[in-house]
């Protein structure tokens, strides 16, 4: 489930990354252009976590592994669906759902840390 998420999660944050670099440059302010470009490179972070917890599965399992890659897999949405969001509306109510994302990719690389273990 978890690779097929973060195949999936990476196809489009290339296709959003292409998207932004020549269908919304000159249409979003530079601000807002540089607030999507973070969107999609934190997706694409976190989609290549999610192959990486879809290839841990296997050997190691667990609790820790699959909270990791729900809480990546809530991370993206969150995280870069609100900032991309934010740079399509310009409604900064969305920046306040960002730091939940954000939250949500920490417990995952913590879940990863202690797996570690």
């Amino acid at each position: 489930m978890f690779l097929l998420m973060g195949a999936l999660s990476g196809f489009l944050g290339v296709a959003l990354g292409a998207f932004a670099a020549h269908g919304l440059r000159g249409r979003l302010s530079p601000d807002m252009l540089a607030v999507f470009e973070t969107a999609v490179r934190y997706q694409m972070y976190h989609s290549l976590a999610l192959l990486l917890v879809g290839l841990m599965m296997a050997p190691m399992g667990g609790t820790l592994i699959r909270t990791a890659g729900w809480a990546f897999a809530v991370g993206i949405v969150l995280f870069s669906g609100s900032l991309y969001l934010l740079a399509l509306t310009g409604t900064t109510t969305f920046g306040a759902i960002t730091p939940i994302g954000g939250l949500a990719f920490l417990v995952g690389w913590a879940c990863l840390i202690i797996a570690g273990f």
